[in-house]
């Protein structure tokens, strides 16, 4: 189980990620993290919600079978954050590579 702040930082990538290819709605986004990640309807909202109030995507709505529904849109920040992310990466895999080694180390030295 992924540690909750961690999923929770994640799960803003993942979903821009959705996002930078075209725009969407929620149910599709879901659809198209299914591969990578979970996440329900409860978790996504308050993410989608959250992004926009920090300028990442922008909301619009359209007509679809006589209901509106929200499309999403990413916004340059939205995209900074990816290139953000991805920037990030190789000091996230050093720590990775840390608590790794660590616990190899760690069952190395209990077998024994």
């Amino acid at each position: 189980m992924i540690d909750p702040q961690l999923k929770r930082g994640l799960l803003d990538v993942c979903v821009l990620t959705a996002l930078r290819q075209e725009d969407s709605y929620g149910y599709q986004i879901i659809k198209d993290l299914a591969g990578c990640i979970d996440i329900s309807e409860s978790t996504l909202y308050p993410i989608l919600r959250r992004l926009e109030e920090a300028g990442r995507l922008t909301v619009y709505s359209v007509e679809h079978r006589g209901r509106l529904r929200k499309f999403y849109h990413i916004t340059p920040d939205g995209i900074a954050q990816i290139d953000q992310f991805l920037t990030s990466w190789p000091e996230i895999e050093r720590v990775y590579d840390f608590i790794k080694e660590s616990a190899l180390h760690d069952a190395r030295a209990v077998s024994k």
